[in-house]
C-alpha cells in the first residue's frame, strides 16, 4: 500500500454493489489505499462498507478533490450538473468513459481532466 500525501475525496459516479463491475473494485481499492469515498449510482446497495447515494436524490457532496467516472457517454449528460456541481478538482475518464461534451465543460471550469484507469493509478503510484 502506498503513502499517501494528502487526502483525495473521491467520488465514484456509476457505483454498484456488483463484484463484476470496475466501480465496485475501484470503490474497495481506494478504500484499501486509505481514500475517503462517496459512492453514487443509481443502483441500491452498499460497497467498500459505505451506502451508494441515489444519484436521483441528488446528494449534496462537498470538498471533492476527484470524480472518477463509470457510466457511459450515452448515459452520461444526466449527470453533467450533478458532476460539475461537485466542482472536483479532476475527474478521471476511465475507459470507455470518455466523452468531448463533458471534457469540455469540464475544462471550461478549470476542472482537470484525466484519461486513465483509476485501478492502474492506484497500484502505479499515480492517483
Amino acid at each position: 500500500m502506498q503513502e499517501k500525501v494528502d487526502t483525495k475525496k473521491t467520488v465514484i459516479v456509476g457505483a454498484s454493489p456488483n463484484p463484476q463491475r470496475f466501480a465496485y473494485r475501484a470503490a474497495h481499492m481506494l478504500s484499501r489505499y486509505g481514500y475517503p469515498i462517496v459512492p453514487v449510482g443509481i443502483k441500491k446497495g452498499e460497497v467498500a462498507g459505505k451506502e451508494i447515494q441515489d444519484f436521483r436524490q441528488q446528494p449534496q457532496i462537498t470538498d471533492v478533490d476527484t470524480v472518477t467516472l463509470y457510466v457511459g457517454p450515452g448515459h452520461q449528460p444526466v449527470w453533467y450538473d450533478f458532476i460539475l456541481g461537485l466542482q472536483p478538482k479532476r475527474i478521471i475518464f476511465n475507459p470507455g468513459t470518455e466523452n468531448r461534451e463533458l471534457e469540455q465543460k469540464a475544462r471550461e471550469q478549470n476542472i482537470k481532466v484525466v484519461h486513465g484507469c483509476t485501478l492502474v493509478m492506484l497500484q502505479s503510484g499515480n492517483y
